[in-house]
């Protein structure tokens, strides 16, 4: 293995590691969905940093916007399809209980998995699945989602990085090129500093 796939996967045991450690404060929320909840964050945020590790610039630029392109879907959907949160049966009319469909949290997890898996291949992509899938199994058992919700923020962000996210391909530093004429061929190795 390259030393690239071992930080990926030491990013990925720390993120799963420090989460639970996190959640330990005491609040109302149940400690699962509390470190669902740091995983969602976090997701974009190691994210981000692998693709600034590798000095790719463009990925950044993609993860931003399939970031923000599916969490403002999600964000904007919630507002307009009105579904009553699991735990409340029944909603009161005015009340925040109604934004269920999608999850927005759901939707920052997935989002940066896609993109991970897109850009730089299934060795990165699975153990962000794997803590995204975490953050929306979270939201589920907190009762503040229902699956399907959470499926609806997965199908938004593979929507989106499938038509943004294109695969990584490391600048290379050597070129060669090869050129035929009547006198001769010619060829050139050159080096980029």
């Amino acid at each position: 293995m390259t030393r690239s796939v071992y930080a990926a996967y030491a990013f990925t045991l720390l993120l799963c590691a420090a989460a639970p450690a996190q959640a330990a404060t005491p609040a109302k929320d149940s400690k699962i969905e509390t470190a669902g909840t740091y995983v969602a964050i976090a997701l974009p945020v190691v994210a981000g940093g692998i693709a600034v590790w590798k000095d790719d610039w463009t990925g950044a630029k993609q993860l931003a916007a399939v970031t923000v392109l599916t969490v403002g879907t999600a964000y904007a959907l919630k507002h307009l399809v009105r579904e009553c949160r699991p735990f409340a049966h029944p909603c009161s009319h005015n009340s925040p209980d109604w934004d269920s469909f999608p999850s927005d949290t759901a939707a920052l997890g997935f989002a940066p998995a896609g993109f991970l898996w897109n850009r730089y291949g299934w060795r990165y992509g699975l153990p962000a699945y794997a803590a995204a899938e975490f953050v929306g199994y979270s939201r589920v058992d907190a009762k503040k989602h229902h699956f399907w919700d959470v499926l609806t923020s997965a199908a938004i962000s593979f929507g989106f990085n499938q038509l943004i996210t294109t695969e990584y391909h490391p600048s290379r530093r050597f070129y060669t090129d090869i050129q035929a004429s009547p006198d001769g061929v010619y060829a050139s190795l050159n080096y980029r500093w």
